[in-house]
């Protein structure tokens, strides 16, 4: 019997499996919206942790709210004791993403919240990760160096602070700043390949160090977070080549992807790629490395020319394209780029697992479990009620 292929809801996409109240996407305008705020507006007037504050609680925080917020993470910062002797215990060549995600559920038993299922307590939670992300990761870099991890500063912002314990160099003023943009801009992107995994196992009441864990294995694909790191390796393989823009027609006149370029979602410019766009410009003129900025204008220029020659016009660069290049001015190394993804999106999943665990709507189902169309062969020697009489004993 010739099997066959279902083309059915591939992927999932346009299938809508919940409501949500965090973000919305409107991809034929390039509008992303967080709580009712357009991206544009928190990027430019906001602040990442008073942005995470609006994720987890539906509201802007007044000044004495975000500044109780703001030393609840400080004070959450200092990981547990035993921590850093597990990471010590892996190998250097571990991949950053790895030992992340197995950083998750190694937390989870020093949270004294961990079995407490209300509200509140998720929201502690969700402030324990997004103090501890940023500090696993800036001590994992450091101990694959054969350094001590550094003790975190809470004089200084939390991008400030992350790039402190990364480098052991206090960052100037505007590098933080770019950074803690950077962080917005990433916090949340409504029903994502990792939020969905992250409320898929929560669905299941699953704690939430469980559901984070799974959003940060969905986030290490290369279809998803890890295209960022692409983008860079990509740009560093052309770096002194003379025909870019050549490279650039033949690889799609072959079909091959240009990576940063397209979205699942958007159907235009991704509107974080405008920000990154300029951060891009901004941080090639004060770092001298204006050659990053020119190569990635270029490989845009050419790949939207040529694929609006071929009517492809809802291919545009999104925001990997103009992340990879702004970390590598920052000076952060290329397997870290989807780690910082995933210390910006902690604020988005967390928000989603309280979403899901609290949900208002009291008909959606307690735990995901989409129905799949079985496609293949009934070839069992017993008897099959459901054997198609012309399938060929086996």
């Amino acid at each position: 019997m010739q099997e066959t292929v279902s083309v059915k809801n591939i992927g999932l996409r346009g299938v809508t499996v919940a409501d949500t109240k965090i973000s919305f996407i409107d991809g034929d305008k390039g509008v992303l919206i967080y709580r009712g705020y357009r991206i544009e507006e928190l990027a430019q007037r906001s602040t990442f942790l008073e942005t995470a504050f609006l994720l987890l609680n539906g509201a802007l925080p007044t000044p004495t709210q975000l500044e109780e917020f703001s030393q609840q993470v400080s004070q959450a910062r200092e990981a547990p004791e035993y921590l850093h002797g597990c990471l010590k215990q892996l190998p250097a060549t571990a991949e950053p993403m790895d030992v992340l995600q197995a950083a998750a559920p190694l937390l989870a038993p020093a949270d004294p919240d961990l079995t407490v299922e209300t509200r509140e307590a998720n929201v502690r939670k969700a402030i324990r990760l997004i103090a501890r992300l940023p500090v696993v990761t800036a001590a994992w870099h450091r101990i694959r160096q054969g350094k001590e991890p550094l003790p975190s500063d809470d004089s200084l912002s939390h991008a400030a602070n992350f790039l402190w314990q990364l480098t052991g160099e206090k960052p100037d003023e505007q590098t933080a700043h770019d950074l803690d943009v950077c962080l917005i801009l990433h916090a949340d992107h409504t029903f994502n390949a990792s939020t969905f995994a992250c409320r898929e196992v929560c669905s299941t009441r699953a704690h939430m160090y469980a559901a984070v864990a799974a959003g940060i294995g969905a986030l290490s694909g290369s279809l998803h977070g890890g295209a960022n790191m692409r983008v860079m390796e990509m740009m560093l393989e052309l770096d002194g080549m003379e025909d870019i823009a050549g490279w650039v027609r033949d690889r799609i006149e072959r079909g091959d992807r240009i990576m940063g370029m397209g979205h699942a979602v958007y159907h235009t410019m991704d509107p974080r790629a405008l920000f990154l766009k300029d951060m891009a410009t901004r941080l090639g003129k004060t770092k001298g490395m204006e050659k990053w900025d020119r190569m990635s204008k270029l490989l845009e220029k050419v790949a939207v020319e040529e694929f609006d020659r071929r009517g492809k016009t809802q291919i545009r660069p999104n925001v990997d394209f103009y992340s990879a290049p702004v970390y590598h001015m920052m000076g952060i190394p290329r397997d870290l780029f989807t780690p910082i993804f995933a210390i910006s999106r902690i604020a988005g999943w967390c928000s989603h697992i309280i979403e899901e665990k609290f949900a208002e709507a009291q008909e959606k189902p307690a735990l995901y479990r989409p129905q799949a169309e079985y496609v293949g062969n009934y070839c069992g020697l017993m008897g099959c009620e459901y054997q198609d009489p012309e399938a060929r004993d086996i």
